[in-house]
């Protein structure tokens, strides 16, 4: 049976999928630039606003939030979540200074049915 998901986890799919295929384009953009000249930081960033790389990363976070946001309210309502609410809490709130503790939240939350 195919999975159900929720608005925030399709957006956040449709994000990552963009991200991913701006990154290829990136690194072959990069890749070329490399063979005529030294990819300075002005290069970079030009290589960056032109292949839509910046938008792309911008549109990820933002479904990562709406995402991890999502997930939060949606996990109140469980009884998991009643039993453990401090642990559980002191995670969405380590969420902006720990990128692994971020990931893992993305994680969890890509598998709330």
């Amino acid at each position: 049976m195919k999975p159900i998901y929720s608005k925030a986890q399709l957006g956040y799919m449709k994000a990552k999928t963009q991200f991913e295929k701006q990154a290829v384009i990136m690194e072959k953009k990069i890749e070329e630039a490399r063979k005529v000249q030294e990819v300075s930081q002005e290069v970079m960033e030009g290589l960056v606003q032109s292949t839509g790389f910046h938008d792309a990363y911008n549109s990820l976070v933002l479904a990562e939030n709406e995402l991890i946001e999502w997930s939060h309210t949606t996990m109140k309502h469980e009884k998991t979540y009643r039993e453990n609410r401090q642990p559980i809490d002191d995670m969405y709130l380590r969420l902006n200074s720990d990128p692994n503790m971020r990931a893992q939240i993305i994680d969890l939350a890509m598998k709330i049915r």
